[in-house]
């Protein structure tokens, strides 16, 4: 690492990536970056990995500070599950499209609408409506937890409508879906893949569940980002269309260097969409900074940390 890049700062001195390491080891902190985080982030964090492998980082971490290379809903999951450490973050702007699509009032107003349900949250959403929530899940979990909901209950999924609509085809069961979006995931183009897969007839498409369905409908394979890892690491095609966030490639590349791995494509070709514009405000001179100055830091109202913590740990149990 000694010839990363440097940086105008009037407290740094020498090298960016020797510098946060040194920092990293003074704080006794530990890195947790996202696979949609840009890979230089990637190369220097302790863990990287999915949300639910994120979440169980955090909880299993000794470290008395975690710096979360992420968007605000995983930092503050890690606060949740660590009351007593330090989460800083590089950028506290560093929100969700999707967590932002349901807001706290609205979705209590949503809950009292259908008070018999059994509410199931992606972890892609704030604290608040963690609190409101049963249980929590991830892509790479969801159907398991669906599972072991009894089939007498009925179900309220939020907030990715995109994925509570493939869990239902998936498991059969109905739910009612609080409409909710995430932006990178809305913009792949079906037009724009179908030619893709004119053009490589060998490679397979795989997408992630917060897809829309038509897109979904060309994939050869669904899957959660981790699940998308190990799939183009185990599979013998030699090209795949990667239909999520394009950071995972910098890991897929690592993974299974010999084959050749195409970001899905947005509608509008002249811009980067399918680029998460949370995860991207995230860089390594931020990083640098807060590992330096211990801010911005997550905290949280202990009452809605409790509240929030409860369906989270149900989720680790249940996905054991």
């Amino acid at each position: 690492m000694g010839k990363g890049p440097t940086m105008k700062d009037e407290n740094f001195t020498g090298n960016l990536e020797e510098e946060i390491l040194r920092l990293k080891k003074e704080r006794n902190a530990v890195i947790l970056a996202h696979f949609y985080q840009e890979s230089e982030i990637q190369e220097i964090a302790d863990f990287v990995e999915d949300s639910l492998g994120l979440a169980r980082r955090a909880q299993e971490t000794r470290a008395p500070m975690i710096a979360f290379a992420g968007v605000h809903f995983m930092a503050e999951t890690a606060k949740i599950l660590n009351p007593t450490k330090k989460v800083v973050v590089p950028d506290m702007e560093a929100g969700c499209s999707l967590a932002e699509s349901c807001p706290p009032g609205p979705f209590a107003a949503f809950k009292r609408a259908h008070p018999d349900h059994y509410v199931i949250s992606y972890i892609n959403c704030t604290a608040a409506i963690k609190a409101m929530s049963d249980v929590i899940c991830t892509s790479s979990n969801a159907e398991k937890i669906v599972a072991h909901v009894p089939k007498a209950l009925p179900l309220l999924f939020a907030p990715d409508r995109n994925l509570g609509r493939y869990l239902i085809k998936k498991t059969g069961r109905e739910m009612v879906l609080w409409e909710g979006t995430c932006i990178v995931h809305e913009v792949f183009s079906e037009k724009r893949i179908v030619q893709l897969k004119v053009r490589h007839p060998w490679a397979m498409v795989i997408a992630h569940p917060e897809c829309e369905e038509n897109v979904l409908n060309h994939a050869d394979f669904v899957g959660s980002t981790s699940k998308l890892l190990k799939f183009v690491q185990e599979n013998k095609a030699q090209e795949f269309i990667v239909v999520t966030e394009p950071g995972i490639i910098h890991q897929m590349k690592k993974m299974a260097p010999d084959k050749t791995y195409i970001a899905g494509p947005p509608e509008d070709e002249t811009c980067s969409c399918s680029e998460c514009p949370h995860m991207k405000k995230n860089t390594m001179e931020k990083l640098y900074r807060c590992l330096r100055d211990e801010t911005p830091e997550i905290t949280m109202d202990e009452g809605l940390r409790k509240a929030a913590l409860k369906p989270l740990e149900k989720m680790l149990e249940l996905s054991r």
